[in-house]
């Protein structure tokens, strides 16, 4: 199965962690929007996006790296996320980029979250949250999700 995991991980390396994980339990090889030829895609029967929370959205990176996919039919996806704080029901970023995915082509099959180290303007001022996230316990919930993505 040819896999590739397109993640933007860029304030403290927490979604590159988790994204190593995942490509390991994949064989996956882990790019960043800029790296990767959007026709490699196509030829892909797993992609993975995955991206840190800034201003509750994905990195604008790869959002934009998405939104400028031509629509056509593609395989599976999944999402995955790491961020300070839980996803607000008020702002379910992770749910849009799964549906702009959708409208791109692809069959969403799984997201994954999980907390991590955030010094966002307002917990910088106590020197961050989630300071031991992620984790042991995150690193193999990344690696069981990716692996039941596997089968």
């Amino acid at each position: 199965m040819k896999v590739v995991i397109v993640c933007v991980s860029v304030s403290h390396g927490n979604t590159a962690r988790i994204a190593g994980i995942m490509a390991k339990a994949l064989d996956a090889r882990v790019v960043s929007p800029e790296e990767v030829d959007p026709a490699e895609l196509d030829a892909c029967d797993l992609v993975g996006f995955g991206s840190g929370i800034f201003n509750l959205e994905l990195h604008p990176r790869l959002c934009r790296f998405v939104r400028e996919l031509p629509e056509k039919q593609r395989r599976k996806a999944f999402v995955f996320t790491t961020s300070g704080l839980p996803e607000p029901p008020f702002r379910r970023y992770t749910r849009r980029f799964a549906e702009t995915l959708g409208r791109k082509g692809f069959d969403v099959v799984g997201t994954f979250t999980c907390r991590a180290f955030d010094t966002w303007p307002p917990f910088k001022l106590v020197g961050g949250i989630r300071k031991d996230r992620p984790g042991t316990a995150d690193f193999e919930a990344a690696r069981r999700f990716a692996e039941g993505l596997g089968g």
